[in-house]
């Protein structure tokens, strides 16, 4: 137990640290933030005609309203915290990725949800905006890394079990 959380810890450390690089920032961060923007301004004009993204804005062109996506809210971080989560964590190499493509998908799904109710949250009433961007959000993205972090951790548990239940096989 000591080696996982010292582990993570000094995964999350080190990412963290890498994450607030100039260098990553403007070549990896900003980048995903301004594709995460026009996924969200995609999904929106299914149905809304007036949604538009420009950079990491999504914004609406009749009201004028729009969402920053800044650091914090672009799900990198949380994805961060899942990583370090999945790579302390005593599995194969095939079951950690797996846990990293599967959470990864899981973080940004639930990321671009909040982005597109804080757009829409925000043209209604800014402090339920406020309360759900500052406080709700916050908590339910770092809720879906435990729960995705713990069903992975499940299915490991899962897979290992059903590995040592096989019966052995006889030589011939």
């Amino acid at each position: 137990m000591a080696r996982f959380v010292l582990t993570f810890l000094v995964l999350q450390l080190t990412l963290f640290g890498i994450n607030m690089l100039g260098v990553v920032q403007q070549h990896v961060v900003l980048p995903w933030t301004s594709l995460l923007a026009r996924m969200c301004a995609a999904l929106v004009m299914w149905f809304d005609a007036t949604a538009a993204s420009a950079g990491k804005v999504l914004w609406n062109t009749v009201s004028g309203f729009g969402v920053s996506i800044e650091p914090g809210c672009n799900g990198i971080e949380a994805c961060i915290v899942l990583f370090a989560a999945v790579m302390a964590y005593p599995a194969t190499w095939r079951q950690k990725a797996a846990g990293l493509a599967i959470g990864f998908l899981a973080v940004q799904a639930l990321n671009v949800v909040r982005v597109i109710s804080l757009f829409y949250l925000g043209q209604w009433n800014t402090q339920v905006f406020q309360f759900a961007h500052e406080f709700l959000w916050q908590a339910l993205i770092m809720l879906d890394v435990l729960i995705v972090w713990l069903l992975w951790v499940r299915a490991c548990h899962r897979s290992a079990d059903a590995a040592h239940a096989q019966p052995p096989t006889a030589a011939a």
